[in-house]
């Protein structure tokens, strides 16, 4: 058959149709040892083909085994490292599940230790009597003779407000800014002062801590009056006339 006869054969290309004249160049070849029996060309090409066939067989068998092993491997060290990607993330998921609950323990540990003390505090306060307020004193002759008793009291010097208000009486008749002029210390320099009528060395020298400095104030004036007295006579109660 011609060439042109051939469906499609102006249309492949100069390759196409060199591989297509090959193989058909190669099927009559194959062809004719297939049909001449007893030719010496066409058994040494039985053998060579019987030679040449299991080779090729094997060659191939060979590379994919190899392939697949290889695959095979390459499957299994993927999944090792996904098992210990996997086992890794699982402890690193549990050690810090683990250091949240330990923080989450000491936190709240430190807030009921927080709480107790707060607790505590309130109960101590709670318990505590409240603190008395201030005491106050009238400004007179009462006031300043309780002011003094109680001062009196703080220090150990003895004397009762009857022995005071009688003897302040007598002294002063209550004016905390008398002065004797006429008796012998007033001669001498010295005259007696206030409501208990006494002279500046005694009232420094028997002058009271925590009480004022000046002769004239008169809770300072009582305190004094009645330490000289206490260490004198034993007590301001036991004077009945000029100390």
């Amino acid at each position: 058959m011609p060439k042109h006869a051939i469906p499609g054969y102006a249309r492949l290309n100069r390759t196409h149709k060199l591989s297509a004249a090959g193989v058909a160049a190669t099927g009559a070849a194959a062809l004719v040892f297939a049909l001449v029996p007893g030719s010496a060309d066409a058994g040494q090409n039985d053998q060579a083909a019987q030679n040449v066939k299991p080779v090729a067989f094997s060659t191939v068998d060979n590379a994919a085994k190899t392939q697949s092993e290889t695959l095979g491997k390459q499957a299994d060290a993927s999944a090792q490292q996904a098992e210990k990607d996997a086992a890794e993330a699982k402890k690193k998921a549990a050690d810090e599940a683990k250091a949240k609950e330990e923080a989450d323990a000491k936190a709240k540990a430190e807030q009921e230790r927080k709480d107790k003390e707060a607790a505590s505090r309130s109960a101590d306060r709670a318990a505590a009597p409240a603190p008395e307020p201030a005491k106050t004193y009238s400004n007179d002759l009462d006031g300043w003779i309780r002011e003094s008793l109680d001062i009196m009291q703080k220090h150990g010097i003895p004397g009762s407000y009857d022995g005071l208000y009688r003897n302040i009486m007598r002294e002063s008749t209550g004016n905390p800014q008398a002065v004797n002029g006429y008796d012998s210390n007033a001669q001498q320099g010295t005259p007696s002062k206030g409501l208990l009528q006494v002279i500046d060395p005694t009232f420094q020298a028997y002058h009271v801590e925590g009480t004022s400095w000046d002769i004239f104030d008169p809770v300072a004036n009582i305190v004094a009056a009645c330490n000289y007295a206490a260490a004198t006579y034993g007590s301001m109660d036991n004077v009945n006339s000029a100390y």
